[in-house]
């Protein structure tokens, strides 16, 4: 077992609500939820509920020192272990639902991309909805979110709800192909132009 792992499952065991899942995602799935990053320019990309980085690998790797990569992570050891992993990356110990606030904090206006790790499933409607509600306050026009969800979490109410709120809260959402490598297999949600 890595190190990562360890940590990452040391910590789902402490807080399985907060962490949502027994391992890192693969690099299968971080490709394919960084597929909105864009190749030129500055973007500013938000990474949401990095944990032990799978994501953050693969959007330094597109940003290729370009624009402004924040991860805002709420679990302190792991955002402790990312900042110290990544020291280009903006690492925030902080909650998603201050995104907006973060950003102005940097002199940041908007983001261009979204990328969660966040278990939206585990978390009930109230809290879906105020964290989907600060991140598209947060995004550009014409920015892109992607998330991901676990194949067996499909039927869940919660995740029924989540995927209805992606729809009210976006003008258009795609669900991508599933990722079979990866721990449960999981798909992609790619969600543009949010509604005001």
């Amino acid at each position: 077992m890595s190190n990562d792992t360890a940590l990452f499952l040391g910590q789902f065991l402490r807080a399985p609500a907060s962490i949502g899942a027994v391992a890192p995602s693969s690099r299968q799935l971080a490709s394919a939820v960084c597929t909105p990053i864009p190749e030129r320019g500055e973007p500013t990309v938000v990474e949401l509920g990095p944990g032990t980085g799978s994501f953050t690998v693969e959007i330094q790797q597109r940003l290729a020192g370009r624009g402004h990569h924040l991860a805002v992570e709420l679990n302190e050891p792991l955002a402790q272990r990312l900042a110290d992993r990544f020291p280009d990356v903006d690492v925030v110990h902080g909650d998603a639902a201050r995104v907006g606030e973060l950003l102005g904090e940097r002199g940041l206006r908007q983001a261009d991309v979204v990328v969660s790790g966040l278990p939206w499933a585990a978390f009930p409607l109230e809290l879906q909805q105020d964290l989907l509600a600060a991140v598209t306050s947060a995004m550009s026009p014409v920015a892109a979110f992607t998330t991901f969800s676990y194949i067996h979490a499909i039927p869940l109410s919660s995740a029924r709800r989540f995927r209805d709120l992606l729809a009210e809260r976006f003008e258009e959402v795609v669900r991508g192909r599933t990722v079979w490598r990866n721990t449960p297999p999981a798909f992609v949600f790619h969600a543009r132009r949010p509604r005001p």
